[in-house]
Order: structure tokens, then C-alpha cells, then sequence
């Protein structure tokens, strides 16, 4: 009716035929919520509103990528600048914005928080009242899932429930049988991305990156026994809700795991209409609020975000909108000291995740100083089979430890050194001890302590080193919880 010939009133004015000169690109078009309970009148209703812009329903038809029909209206269509503005004026549409790109976020956690697994029944605590999150189906939307892993294992599992209406979709690597009573469904959503994008990634739910099986199984994983990182860290790996169901949503490609607005659209207008209790999306970026999320709270639906990557600098929180949950990462009550021991008798702590006899550097090496490790500093001294000592404060303020310390590592490791002493300005260092791999061993160490080590450098002839192995301590003496240095913080830029 009169919604519609509004928007033909606007789409015929003479710009149709001037469209053909322009590059298109992909916009996505929010028209609110449904109008209509059968979805394929929904998308017949995108049909029309497209139709009236592009004069031919056939390429209409043709330029659409997603149609958004069971959570809420909208679509995602390829598109030219006029086109957009020309739909922007339409009494139907709420907004048309150009498609963005999200980037991915991510054995003692739970334990910490205070949701024991095996609490004895007089004292039960919040997880058992929950009954370990039984039968509660969560949407993880992210890259995926690698459903082999034990934490998915469905044994002990009843019946998926009957209220889930989602599918199992198959693909590359990725049949029916990946699904279980553990993985209820699974879908994958990659027709926004490139053929470069796409290149070398499973067509299919099937996880590349692993960012999204990390998600899943920290969420909902069950449990899972001796476990540990190279003996660290040993105990059972499980999840918050370990009894729960989990749906899959693939929408992160590739392996840095990037994805679109318009695929992230299309996972959340599925998952509101397959069942979900609760949507986990751990991604993001910044301005791209997800403000189509409304949707599935109002069914009832718990939205959970990440906070994002953006630390330690303030005002960083993205996925910050009132009707959902946003998520900082933090600390526990865990580390890895690792006792460093100097020519002079002088012992010092550094943390680290050196625990492999391989590498195992427990006699004294040679100690040199570097500065920043530099690839001008590192040529101008003979490193390898020695301990580097890399310490620039100046450098640290302008390059976080974070994006530095892979760098310094590689670089430290081509050149034959046998022990890398990173210092950093955060005392609150775990989030980046996972960077030190390969057969070197990598100590991680505040600016006091770098300044020790430097003192007895300045004042020793020919000063050696040794690292011993690190060790794994829990419990009150660890100063937890903190922030992590690599999470987002508040407050949000957005005013409501």
C-alpha cells in the first residue's frame, strides 16, 4: 500500500538509469522488525523494495547476498552509492549502511569464579543450582568448531530438546555425524566473503583458526582430564556451563578469522529462529554495533560480547549497547614464576611458560644486552647460544608488548639465541606468554627487574644466566583478579 508506493514515489525520480556507472558494493538494510510471520513473504517484501530501486525484479533478485527474515527485516544486497541513498529515503527502511569487517577476540577459570564442579551437595553453589547449564542450547557465532575435540564428546547426553528447530549443515570436512547431542547444529555463512578471503579455509562449520572451538569449549566444554600446557596449568579442562547444547555459527574466515556485518547478520536472524537460549559473539569492531541484537532479547534471548583487544588504552569497549552483556577479560588467581638465576649468586623472578626439557637452558649461557632487538641492535652482536636481554623503556611506550614481543622473538630465533628476557612495562603479563614458542626460551619481566639485570650486566666482565623451568602457583597469593592488559576498557565512547 502506501508504504510502498512511497518508496517507488522516491526510487523513479530519474536515477535508475544513471545507476550503471557506479561500482557496487555490499550495504546492509535494517528495516526493523518483521511485518510479516511467514518468512518468505519477508524477503518477498525485500524483493519489492529492491524492485522499485532497480526497475527489474530480476536484478533485484540477483543483487541480494542475505535475506534477513526470521529474527527481524532487513538484507544485505550489492549496491551503488545512489542506490543506497535512494533506499535510505524509503518509508520502510530504518538504515542502510556499507557492510564492515569484525575481527576475532580470545583449567582453573571456572574454579576461580566460584563455579566448582564438584562441590559437595550440602554446600551446592551457583553451577550445581543451575544443573551445570543442562539442556540450555548457546549460539556461538565465530569461525567454527573442530567437532572432534573430547570436549564435545555427547556421552551421558539425552535427547537434543525439542524446542531447537536449527540444522546440521554439511560441507567440506563436515557431514551429519559432526553433529551431535553435544553439537545440536551448525551453520556457515560465507557468501559476503572473497575467493581470497576464502582461500584455504573449510567450506563447511569445520573451524581453521581455532579461535571459535577455544569459544565454544570455554563456554560450554565438557570436561576433560589431564590436561596442561607442557605441564603447566595441570588439571581438568571444562567449561562454564558444562551440561549445556551447543549451536555453531560460522562466520569468521580465514586464519586470523575475519568475517563481515552482513554474515554476522545472517547467523543472528538463524539463531534466533533455530532456538537459542543464549548468543555468545566474541568480535568485533569499532562503531559496529549490533544493534539487530534487540531482536533476539526481546525473545527472550541473552546476548553475551566480548569487550575487544583494545587495552590497555581507555575507552576502548566496543559491543557496548544497554540490552546486552559485554565482557572484559581479566586475570586469575594463577602464574608461571620462573626463577632467573645471575653469575653474581643474585636470584630474580620472571614469568614464563619454559617448561620443555628440550629447551631446557638450566646451566649457565652467556648474557648480552640488546635494547630493543632490533635487527640493527641484534646484527651488531653475536647472539647466538646466548640469553638477550631486550629492554628499550622508550620503545615500550610506543609499541605494546604485545604486537612487540612476536617480532622480538622471531627475530631473536633466526639469529641463534638460546633465551630471550623481554622486558615490559605491564606486570600483568599472562595474556602474551603464549607468544613464546619455538625452541628458544622466553622469560617475560618487568621494568624493575630488567633494570637488575642490566645493573649487574654494567658491572660484570663476562656476565652469564641461567632460566630454570617455570612452575605453576594458584591460590591467595596471587594478586587476582585484574584486567588483562590486551582487553578493552570503559567507558564507552557511546552516549545513549
Amino acid at each position: 500500500g502506501y508504504e510502498k508506493s512511497f518508496c517507488l514515489h522516491h526510487a523513479t525520480g530519474g536515477n535508475v538509469a544513471s545507476f550503471g556507472v557506479e561500482q557496487s558494493k555490499l550495504y546492509i538494510v535494517y528495516m526493523g522488525g518483521k511485518k510479516h510471520d511467514d518468512p518468505s513473504m519477508v524477503t518477498e517484501s525485500h524483493h519489492d523494495v529492491l524492485t522499485s530501486v532497480f526497475g527489474s525484479k530480476d536484478e533485484a533478485m540477483k543483487s541480494i547476498v542475505y535475506s534477513y527474515r526470521h529474527g527481524f527485516s532487513g538484507f544485505a544486497a550489492m549496491l551503488t552509492e545512489s542506490q543506497a541513498a535512494t533506499l535510505a529515503k524509503c518509508s520502510d527502511v530504518v538504515s542502510v549502511r556499507p557492510n564492515i569487517y569484525h575481527e576475532a577476540h580470545t583449567t582453573r577459570s571456572w574454579d576461580f569464579l566460584g563455579l566448582d564442579y564438584d562441590q559437595p551437595r550440602e554446600d551446592s553453589g551457583l553451577l550445581q543450582k543451575a544443573k551445570y547449564g543442562e539442556d540450555v542450547i548457546i549460539g556461538v557465532i565465530d569461525s567454527g568448531i573442530w567437532p572432534e575435540s573430547r570436549s564435545f564428546d555427547d556421552s551421558g547426553y539425552g535427547p537434543v530438546p525439542a524446542r531447537w528447530k536449527g540444522t546440521c549443515q554439511a560441507g567440506q570436512q563436515f557431514d551429519a555425524t559432526s553433529c551431535n547431542r553435544k553439537i545440536i547444529g551448525a551453520r556457515w555463512f560465507s557468501d559476503d566473503m572473497s575467493d581470497e578471503e576464502l582461500k584455504a579455509e573449510y567450506m563447511s562449520p569445520r573451524d581453521l583458526s581455532g579461535h571459535g572451538t577455544h569459544v565454544a569449549s570455554t563456554i560450554a566444554g565438557g570436561q576433560v582430564s589431564n590436561v596442561s600446557y607442557g605441564g603447566l596449568a595441570a588439571g581438568v579442562a571444562r567449561g562454564g556451563a558444562p551440561r549445556a547444547r551447543l549451536a555453531i555459527y560460522k562466520v569468521l574466515w580465514g586464519p586470523r578469522g575475519s568475517g563481515s556485518h552482513a554474515g554476522v547478520l545472517a547467523a543472528l536472524d538463524h539463531a534466533i529462529d533455530d532456538g537459542v537460549d543464549v548468543l555468545s559473539l566474541s568480535l568485533g569492531q569499532a562503531g559496529s554495533e549490533l544493534f539487530e541484537t534487540l531482536h533476539a532479547v526481546e525473545r527472550g534471548i541473552s546476548v553475551v560480547f566480548s569487550a575487544g583487544n583494545g587495552g590497555p588504552v581507555p575507552q576502548t569497549a566496543w559491543n557496548a549497547v544497554p540490552w546486552v552483556t559485554t565482557v572484559a577479560a581479566s586475570t586469575i588467581d594463577r602464574t608461571f614464576p620462573t626463577l632467573i638465576s645471575l653469575g653474581n649468586k643474585q636470584m630474580l623472578m620472571g614469568q614464563s611458560l619454559h617448561n620443555n626439557a628440550s629447551m631446557n637452558i638450566s646451566d649457565f649461557k652467556a648474557l648480552v644486552y640488546t635494547r630493543s632487538c632490533s635487527m640493527q641492535s641484534l646484527a651488531s652482536s653475536n647472539i647466538t647460544g646466548k640469553i638477550v636481554l631486550c629492554y628499550a623503556p622508550a620503545e615500550a611506550a610506543i609499541t605494546p608488548p604485545r604486537l612487540a614481543l612476536p617480532i622480538v622473538i622471531n627475530r631473536t630465533m633466526e639469529a641463534g639465541a638460546k633465551g630471550l628476557i623481554f622486558a615490559q612495562y605491564d606486570a600483568n603479563i599472562l595474556d602474551i606468554l603464549t607468544m613464546c614458542k619455538g625452541n628458544m626460551a622466553c622469560v617475560v619481566v618487568d621494568f624493575e627487574i630488567a633494570h637488575t639485570i642490566l645493573t649487574y650486566l654494567d658491572k660484570t666482565k663476562n656476565p652469564v644466566m641461567k632460566v630454570s623451568r617455570a612452575m605453576s602457583v594458584i591460590g591467595n597469593q596471587v594478586l587476582s583478579p585484574m584486567v588483562a592488559s590486551f582487553s578493552s576498557r570503559g567507558p564507552s565512547v557511546k552516549r545513549c
